[in-house]
């Protein structure tokens, strides 16, 4: 005797139709504020919006560069920190300025090196310590990666008015202000 498989169910949230005033996501969108419910506190909403959308910004990000450069928004991001220090940065610091591990900066500068976009020079005072700076040929491939990302993000926040942009910018000017007085306790 044969048994078929149960059919598949859907699960409670699936099936559950959107709360009155609360906006639907696109269908291929995690719309991860939606998951919190309309009683969750309105920070928890703010936050999860915050982080949905800048998931979906650097996703899209690195998509075209992955497509029209060959690279990686790790690889573009030291690059960008280079260009604004032509004197060169330590790893040290381009790490705490990334905000990631010294591994993953020495990985990153071992291949720009290997490419012959970046230089590593000691440091005259300490020897142990190496600064990282843009080759010609660095500086030349980041400013034009550079030009078309910043196009990149003008097209991406495009559905927002100058009025609606600037609103945002500085209300986040005023959240960022209160989190550094807050984590600095």
């Amino acid at each position: 005797m044969t048994t078929r498989p149960a059919p598949a169910r859907k699960s409670a949230a699936a099936t559950k139709t959107p709360r009155k005033g609360v906006e639907k996501p696109a269908d291929n969108v995690v719309d991860l504020e939606m998951s919190t419910g309309a009683d969750s506190h309105m920070g928890l909403r703010l936050w999860l919006r915050l982080l949905t959308t800048t998931n979906l910004v650097q996703a899209e990000l690195r998509k075209r560069l992955r497509t029209e450069f060959d690279t990686t928004l790790p690889r573009f991001d030291l690059m960008a920190q280079l260009e604004r220090h032509p004197e060169g940065l330590r790893m040290t610091e381009l790490s705490r300025r990334l905000m990631v591990t010294g591994g993953n900066v020495t990985g990153i500068a071992d291949q720009l090196e290997k490419e012959g976009l970046v230089v590593r020079d000691a440091d005259p005072d300490d020897r142990r310590s190496i600064a990282l700076r843009l080759t010609p040929a660095g500086r030349a491939q980041f400013d034009s990666m550079a030009a078309v990302h910043e196009q990149w993000v003008v097209e991406l926040f495009g559905g927002l008015s100058l009025d609606d942009k600037s609103k945002m910018h500085e209300r986040l000017g005023k959240l960022k202000q209160h989190l550094i007085g807050s984590v600095q306790r």
